[in-house]
């Protein structure tokens, strides 16, 4: 009998409820990607791990709700990868806020991080390392619908990046941003430690579930010093210097969205065959710039990945 390619999922909805960061629709963006993984790209549901919030509002204590803390993705993923093999497809689709890590004075730029809902950062060098793990022959996609969503995987080869266009929008929404001011307040208050090394408080808070960025910072230079074409896939809700926008009901008139999750949503189910991952990016931004919003996505991955299909999909199928 001929091998059967896997394909493996983990989705992450943050809305940080009952804080001053709460988000409306990233629960139901990562609820509407199962769905269509499901139904479209045929992943069976069993090998779908979904990680959300939503117990801290309804109380929910069940073993089934796994909430999107850092150690918790970070171990989903790790499993995600540890089983994958030549053939397999894995993705990562990730709804929530983002922030940029200020890199020391004598280093340009910052560190892109996700921000899990107990704030224990998941930084592009972690990865970064998974995409390394990866069996050669799989591929490893990432949908970010966060703020400053370039650069997630360190090093990742650039494929459609910024754009100059600015539109003017008049839409009102959420950016899914945390400003690094606002995480390193909230961690100091839980550490008490009167220092601003962001690496210090997470290592206090977490320890070894810290990122791997602060357990070990030799690794960046280490390890990821030699780059050659990879399988890691990024694409991103919108540039470096953007942010990505969270619609609640009372703007939508229905369901809270995240608005790049809607618009590769809508670019799906107008375009039925097979779309590279080029073309997802490209007609999403299309999409936005029609309803208004300021933010490009961009895609990062190998020039090869660029024209490969989106998830590999097996056949041209309606959803």
């Amino acid at each position: 009998m001929a091998k059967v390619n896997k394909r493996l999922a983990v989705l992450v909805g943050c809305n940080y409820p009952n804080t001053q960061f709460e988000l409306h629709g990233c629960i139901n963006d990562v609820v509407a990607m199962k769905d269509l993984l499901v139904k479209r790209f045929g992943f069976d549901p069993t090998n779908i791990k979904l990680l959300t919030d939503a117990s801290a509002v309804t109380g929910e204590g069940s073993s089934s709700v796994v909430l999107p803390t850092g150690e918790n993705i970070k171990a989903a993923l790790s499993k995600m990868v540890s089983q994958a093999e030549a053939g397999d497809v894995l993705y990562f689709h990730y709804s929530g806020h983002r922030t940029r890590i200020p890199k020391p004075a004598h280093i340009f730029g910052h560190d892109e991080a996700i921000v899990p809902c107990d704030f224990n950062l998941i930084t592009d060098v972690d990865f970064r390392q998974l995409v390394n793990q990866l069996p050669k022959g799989a591929s490893f996609t990432i949908l970010s619908d966060s703020c400053h969503s370039g650069g997630l995987i360190d090093k990742e080869k650039e494929q459609i990046g910024p754009s100059t266009y600015r539109a003017a929008s008049s839409l009102s929404y959420k950016a899914k941003n945390i400003p690094f001011e606002s995480i390193l307040e909230h961690l100091t208050t839980l550490t008490g430690i009167n220092t601003s090394d962001i690496g210090t408080h997470l290592l206090e808070s977490f320890g070894a579930n810290a990122s791997l960025k602060f357990l070990t910072p030799q690794l960046e230079s280490e390890l990821f010093d030699f780059l050659k074409a990879d399988e890691g896939i990024l694409l991103s809700g919108c540039q470096a210097d953007e942010t990505s926008a969270d619609m609640n009901p009372m703007e939508s008139g229905g369901k809270a969205y995240g608005a790049f999750r809607n618009a590769v949503q809508m670019v799906l189910k107008e375009n039925s065959g097979r779309l590279s991952n080029k073309e997802v990016v490209m007609m999403a931004r299309k999409v936005l710039e029609a309803q208004g919003f300021d933010q490009h996505p961009c895609l990062y991955c190998s020039d090869e990945n660029a024209d490969a299909t989106f998830l590999c999909q097996p056949e041209a199928k309606p959803y």
